[in-house]
């Protein structure tokens, strides 16, 4: 008997079979929860070079207590016809806390479903992790969706990565 012309159930078993295993020998090995990517920790207090990440990404920003933010907006239009921009959330920010050379980022990009899949593999691609993927709207045109993030590195790695991702887009 075949279901779907993929394989028969036999198969199908087989395969489930092996993929509860995996997971069951992965749990074994690591039984709670991870409490963190693994990257450690940085350096206190943070001492972060601005100019290094406005350069790469080449966007000034702001800093304070040796922490740096950089926003970047988009526009889109809302149901009732009204633009709205990045004063409304309609950003991309990266925050860096820690030194130069082993920094933290977290932040949002926005980018348009089409988008969404470049932008994901180029995150990935420099190491930085992807926390999560929703929508903070409804009835926007076109349609927006924002990708949380967080990475450990040099902020130089890091502001290239977040600017390989940008460069993805169509602003």
């Amino acid at each position: 008997m075949h279901i779907g012309g993929e394989g028969s159930i036999e198969q199908l078993t087989t395969g489930f079979q092996k993929a509860l295993d995996k997971v069951k020998e992965i749990r074994t090995a690591n039984p709670g929860p991870v409490h963190s990517f693994g990257n450690g920790g940085i350096g206190q207090p943070s001492s972060i070079t601005a100019k290094t990440i406005e350069d790469i990404l080449g966007v000034k920003g702001q800093s304070k207590d040796g922490m740096f933010k950089v926003v970047i907006g988009r526009k889109t239009k809302m149901a009732c016809g009204c633009e709205v921009g990045k004063d409304m959330g309609i950003n991309t920010w990266a925050a860096f806390a820690g030194r130069d050379d082993k920094a933290i980022v977290d932040g949002d990009f926005v980018v348009h479903e089409d988008e969404l899949q470049a932008v994901l593999k180029s995150l990935r691609k420099g190491g930085i992790n992807v926390v999560a993927v929703h929508s903070h709207m409804t009835q926007e045109n076109p349609r927006l969706l924002f990708i949380h993030y967080w990475g450990t590195g040099s902020i130089a790695d890091l502001a290239t990565t977040l600017k390989s991702a940008l460069n993805t887009q169509k602003f």
